[in-house]
């Protein structure tokens, strides 16, 4: 197939799959004309909920009749979900053709796989300068390849937590240094910064950017939700109150990436009425976040109960996610399986009250932990099995009348969870 094998010699390019620096990205993108210098961007950057405050943007400014380009990563099932152009993903044939013609550019020269991608988005994105764009900041951002804007909108910071520690000094492997790393070089334009876990991380937020000329605006300073026992919640800013409905999507922790992405795009002044807002709130795609599985093969396998599937991974994701769990009247299962360089021990801490946990091996991921690995470091937790496969891990778990099976610890999980459905 073309295209796989575009993208087979991408990963070629270069001996890293991560290497940081903007040195390669710009002089590729130099050569392709700087399109990066005629986007209208809003970028956004952070550890959890960066997918789905972009997906939330997205649904308004869709309701809105704005055209949108969207880069984001990583896909989940295909490739071309990182690569949305006027509103809609670019088929195989169009990834292959562009891909190719980027590529022809580079002349062979070292790139990473992710940096080449973006210059291949970028390159796109120029063919329409009046599109907004959202992007989404790949590992940290200060020497993240979607980091060559010289301006932008609006810069969207989302809940910053302890993640890729791997990738930092040992000495610098802190809250402090990765809030560093994500917003030190944000663009003097507008900054919104999400609800954070904490009041510390905030104020480290704040300290970092203090010095940033953009207009800012704050999780409860400047914007805020509450919510309503009535099946809505009630947003509030500066411009004034709004009585929304419940999203399409699940998860007290995505009304706080709603109501930040409603604060962005109610300051910058683009002409979204409070109709946009509501009816695009009930339209939100969001693969892989608590997404509730209803028909397929391992659908059967659970028959009446229901099946969700999470992508989160680290510390936040896990808080975020038992925060869901616990407001579910319900005996709930976790199948979980991790990548080997996540914190394991510390991600498992964060439920409380379940009724099982079953470790499984994650085929596809050469880098992940097995899951007999995985049963040992969550050894302090109660009822906790293994089984090699998710399939056997369904089977093996007594589900009785009204119980709840969540399968959780990483994306690449929530991808092999989806094409065995």
């Amino acid at each position: 197939m073309k295209l796989q094998k575009i993208l087979n010699n991408f990963q070629k390019l270069h001996p890293k799959e991560i290497d940081l620096s903007l040195n390669r990205i710009k002089a590729l993108c130099k050569k392709l004309g700087n399109p990066q210098d005629k986007i209208k961007a809003i970028s956004v950057v952070g550890t959890n909920g960066k997918n789905s405050t972009i997906n939330a943007i997205f649904s308004i400014l869709k309701n809105a009749n704005f055209n949108c380009n969207v880069y984001t990563s990583p896909h989940i099932l295909k490739i071309n979900e990182r690569f949305i152009f006027n509103n809609e993903q670019l088929s195989d044939d169009e990834l292959a053709d562009l891909f190719q013609e980027v590529a022809n550019i580079n002349d062979d020269k070292p790139i990473t796989f992710f940096e080449i991608l973006t210059a291949c988005y970028f390159y796109k994105a120029a063919q329409y300068p009046e599109y907004i764009n959202l992007i989404e900041a790949g590992l940290f951002h200060r020497f993240d390849a979607t980091n060559i804007l010289k301006e932008n909108l609006a810069s969207v910071v989302c809940s910053c937590s302890i993640d890729h520690t791997d990738w930092l000094p040992k000495d610098e492997q802190t809250i402090e240094k990765i809030i560093f790393e994500k917003t030190s070089t944000l663009l003097d334009s507008n900054i919104i910064v999400a609800k954070q876990n904490s009041k510390e991380t905030m104020n480290c937020i704040k300290k970092t950017i203090s010095q940033n000329l953009s207009n800012k605006l704050f999780f409860n300073d400047d914007f805020s939700y509450s919510v309503n026992e009535n099946d809505f919640f009630y947003y509030e800013d500066k411009f004034g109150g709004l009585k929304l409905p419940m999203p399409n999507i699940l998860g007290q922790f995505q009304l706080e990436n709603i109501s930040t992405a409603i604060a962005t795009l109610r300051s910058l002044d683009l002409g979204i009425k409070d109709e946009h807002i509501q009816k695009g709130i009930k339209k939100i795609s969001s693969i892989a976040r608590l997404q509730e599985i209803k028909s397929g093969k391992l659908k059967k396998l659970v028959k009446n109960n229901r099946l969700i599937i999470d992508g989160s991974h680290n510390e936040d994701g896990a808080r975020a996610l038992n925060e869901y769990l616990q407001s579910l009247n319900c005996n709930k299962h976790l199948i979980i399986g991790m990548m080997a360089n996540k914190e394991h021990e510390k991600y498992i801490s964060y439920f409380k009250n379940i009724s099982s946990i079953t470790t499984i091996d994650l085929k596809t991921q050469p880098n992940s932990i097995s899951g007999k690995d995985l049963k040992q470091r969550f050894k302090k937790i109660p009822n906790v099995q293994y089984q090699p496969s998710i399939e056997l891990a369904i089977k093996s778990i007594n589900l009785k009348e009204g119980d709840l099976l969540l399968i959780t610890g990483s994306l690449y999980g929530a991808a092999e969870v989806l094409n065995l459905n």
